[in-house]
């Protein structure tokens, strides 16, 4: 049951949510869209939101501005949501087009929101779930995909849901957040999303 609860946090990390909301997009979606395009955009995604943190996150490691990668301590989260809002603008602007594919060029500024509202909730000493709010934003956003393209995604989103329980359940288990932590995160995680849905389903 522990490796079982600890291994939530790593399957679903919050690094890995970005890349597996534009992957379930881009096998769902029911417009034509060249593969070369498809492997592009994943590509800028992996390298943006997955390479480049893990990169930065050894080198902030090694100079001692961090020590876990958890960012148990409040404090060490400031540094590290800053450059993850840059990367993740850097997407909103260079990446993704609003009228090109509306659907992943707002589910990324949802998940901007949410990182500058994580940013904010650490500069008044509030810790919050990251773990908790990639998933619950990638939920909704799937949930919304479903409506929008009218297609049968119960399978997909049950298996979130599920997910979203994994990962609160691991969080509890290891001590790294509290109940209210978890359930701050997975609001801040849904809001934006639902919020960007009123751009484009």
């Amino acid at each position: 049951m522990n490796y079982f609860l600890r291994i939530g946090a790593y399957i679903l990390h919050p690094l890995l949510m970005p890349l597996i909301g534009a992957f379930i997009y881009y096998v769902i979606t029911p417009r034509f869209i060249d593969s070369e395009i498809i492997r592009a955009k994943l590509l800028a995604v992996t390298i943006i939101t997955l390479a480049m943190p893990v990169v930065i996150y050894f080198l902030l490691k090694n100079l001692g501005w961090i020590t876990t990668p958890e960012l148990e301590n409040i404090n060490e989260r400031k540094l590290p949501l800053i450059i993850q809002c840059l990367l993740l603008l850097l997407i909103v602007k260079m990446v993704f087009d609003p009228f090109e594919s509306p659907e992943l060029y707002y589910f990324f500024v949802g998940i901007l929101f949410s990182s500058i509202s994580a940013l904010l909730l650490v500069l008044f000493k509030i810790k919050v779930s990251l773990h908790q709010i990639g998933i619950a934003g990638v939920t909704f956003f799937i949930i919304a995909l479903s409506i929008h393209f009218q297609i049968n995604m119960l399978f997909w989103i049950g298996l979130f849901v599920i997910g979203n329980g994994w990962v609160a359940s691991s969080r509890l288990w290891t001590q790294s957040h509290t109940y209210p932590e978890l359930v701050l995160g997975f609001f801040v995680g849904m809001f934006p999303q639902l919020l960007m849905v009123n751009f484009w389903l």
